[in-house]
């Protein structure tokens, strides 16, 4: 078996690609470009790279975690993984990853944070028509703008809140599995503490400690991530909002709106 993906590995990488993002690490290029197509429910460990990395798929949905938080990424949006952040990936549905890994001297102008990036029509293009590209490209002109300008887009590319910061307190992380389980579970802070063998206090106190924001913005932030999952799926919107435990599809659309910078159906039209 392992001399079948060796083969079929050095079959594609003299071809000029790759399907071993190990392969792309060292190449002496700015940014190397990444492409493999994922069916639905794959999953890639936890991992990391030495590069920095702008993880984007032009089309489907993934879920990525790391120890301080998980993000939703659907096809308008990237993640950008600084180097050395452990992080893992799962399919949610069939993923064509178009990912690029940028050089760590350049990656550092980026910050060192995970954050989710707007993907607009030039920066995905410029990825796709870098993935046309053999690993090891020219530095003709054409690919030398093409490198340019991707940076330049990333470097003003706008930053979007979508993340659902991770605790590391047991009774916490007990919470938020059984939210991100059920979104549409409406108890209150009271409620859980019943639960968590901890009182409301506390709980509100180690939420802001460990996530960075309060219960309802983290809950808020949940019910997002999944609204996006239900967008890319073809879901209606007030059916989004009766699954998410909204009173009505306009408290939905006003919350997405406050958070994401655009209308659902909007943000439908330009997927």
């Amino acid at each position: 078996m392992n001399a079948r993906i060796r083969r079929q590995s050095d079959t594609s990488k003299s071809a000029g690609r790759s399907e071993d993002y190990h392969d792309y690490q060292d190449v002496p290029r700015v940014i190397t470009a990444f492409a493999r197509d994922h069916a639905a429910g794959s999953y890639n460990v936890p991992h990391s790279h030495p590069r920095g990395q702008l993880l984007y798929a032009s089309k489907g949905l993934m879920k990525v975690s790391s120890d301080n938080g998980i993000w939703f990424i659907p096809p308008q949006r990237g993640l950008w993984i600084p180097a050395g952040i452990v992080h893992d990936q799962a399919m949610l549905t069939e993923t064509w990853i178009r990912t690029i890994y940028v050089s760590p001297k350049q990656a550092r102008q980026f910050g060192s944070r995970v954050k989710v990036v707007e993907i607009d029509t030039l920066l995905r293009e410029l990825i796709l028509a870098l993935m046309e590209q053999p690993m090891l490209y020219p530095l003709s002109v054409a690919n030398r703008s093409i490198v340019a300008l991707i940076l330049h887009k990333l470097q003003h590319s706008r930053s979007v809140p979508i993340e659902i910061p991770w605790p590391r307190d047991r009774r916490l992380v007990s919470i938020c599995e059984r939210i991100i389980a059920a979104p549409a579970d409406a108890q209150t802070i009271e409620q859980w503490s019943k639960i968590a063998g901890a009182s409301s206090r506390t709980l509100i106190r180690l939420f802001i400690k460990e996530t960075g924001i309060t219960y309802r913005q983290w809950t808020q932030q949940v019910r997002l991530a999944h609204a996006l999952i239900m967008l890319e799926a073809g879901k209606p919107i007030n059916r989004i909002a009766e699954e998410l435990g909204f009173d009505s599809p306009s408290a939905f659309s006003a919350m997405f709106r406050r958070i994401v910078g655009t209308a659902p159906r909007d943000y439908l039209k330009r997927a």
